[in-house]
């Protein structure tokens, strides 16, 4: 089997690489899994950088999510057949052709639903389904502001908000990509900019806005707490800027607008099973009947993860990036 692997941090194309391993005899309780599909997320990035909040002990095997089949089953193991289509769990090291899990850390996948949708169930879809509802309770005709809409996450979650007959105002930084943006569903799109408060009240005609998602800092925070109605949340959840946020005193003070910070991966720590266990079936659903879908970009082989891991951090300009390893 062939696994991308590091063994320090660093610069990500320079410290992942491709290793050749033998194929290990199966314990009781494990199964031998073949990769179909696995994504390359920015928090993987600030993994192999050593930036990410939780890191793994070293050397470690990279990817975090993805989907495979059955292929072989250790002693005792019955809940799982071959053949059967399963969610890599986090932590397994996806960016690889084969891999060994233990059965009952695998989710059952349905046999419908594209694999490379699929493949990006875990890290995305969930975390804008929650910042969604975590935060603020929102109704029908409710209106979300976002930043980096035209982000994977941005993406699902303009989807999302729009099932929930929630409306949304997309923020980018780009003319070029508003228009996939409005396309996705988004209602209102808009170029950033200092005056963004005021064109975010013109175009929703002076609506009280509760919720607004940021995965930037710095100060754009600023701009998206001054859009809030008082009382307002922000929720930030990335650090694309590599800046702190930063929101002025005075709505923080005077309009009681609040910041709060999201991380999946202590979301999936701190809920119960059947919580974790209910979200992911949701959309598993949602992906199967084509209604909640990401963009794909580029694919690579494992044999090829240095250069995936490079196009992977240039940006989503076309998609996510994918280790498909057939």
């Amino acid at each position: 089997m062939l696994r991308a692997r590091y063994s320090r941090h660093g610069t990500p194309e320079e410290v992942i690489e491709a290793v050749e391993l033998p194929d290990p005899s199966l314990q009781p309780g494990e199964v031998w899994l073949e990769v179909l599909a696995a994504p390359i997320n920015p928090s993987d990035l600030l993994t192999l950088s050593g930036e990410y909040g939780r890191l793994p002990p070293l050397p470690a095997f990279a990817g975090n999510e993805g989907v495979a089949v059955v292929r072989g089953r250790g002693p005792g193991v019955e809940n799982l057949a071959e053949g059967q289509r399963v969610l890599i769990p986090s932590g397994a090291g996806s960016w690889s052709t084969h891999l060994v899990a233990k059965a009952d850390a695998l989710l059952p996948l349905p046999e419908a639903g594209d694999v490379r949708q699929l493949a990006m169930l875990t890290v995305n879809p969930p975390a804008a389904l929650l910042m969604l509802r975590e935060f603020v309770p929102l109704k029908p005709g409710d209106w979300v502001l976002q930043n980096a809409a035209n982000s994977a996450v941005g993406g699902y979650l303009v989807q999302l908000a729009r099932r929930q007959g929630l409306r949304t105002v997309n923020v980018v930084r780009r003319e070029a990509t508003a228009d996939a943006v409005r396309r996705n569903g988004g209602d209102v799109v808009l170029l950033d900019g200092d005056d963004l408060p005021q064109r975010v009240a013109d175009a929703t005609g002076q609506a009280a806005i509760r919720l607004a998602i940021d995965p930037v800092g710095g100060e754009v925070c600023n701009r998206l707490a001054a859009c809030l109605a008082d009382g307002g949340t922000l929720v930030n959840y990335g650090r694309m800027s590599d800046q702190p946020c930063q929101v002025d005193p005075s709505l923080l003070i005077f309009h009681d607008i609040q910041v709060r910070g999201f991380w999946l991966d202590r979301w999936f720590r701190q809920a119960q099973p059947a919580q974790r266990q209910a979200v992911l079936q949701e959309l598993i659903e949602l992906i199967v009947e084509g209604t909640l879908h990401g963009e794909v970009g580029e694919t690579f082989p494992v044999q090829r993860i240095k250069e995936a891991v490079a196009a992977a951090a240039k940006g989503e300009k076309n998609g996510k990036v994918m280790v498909v390893p057939a």
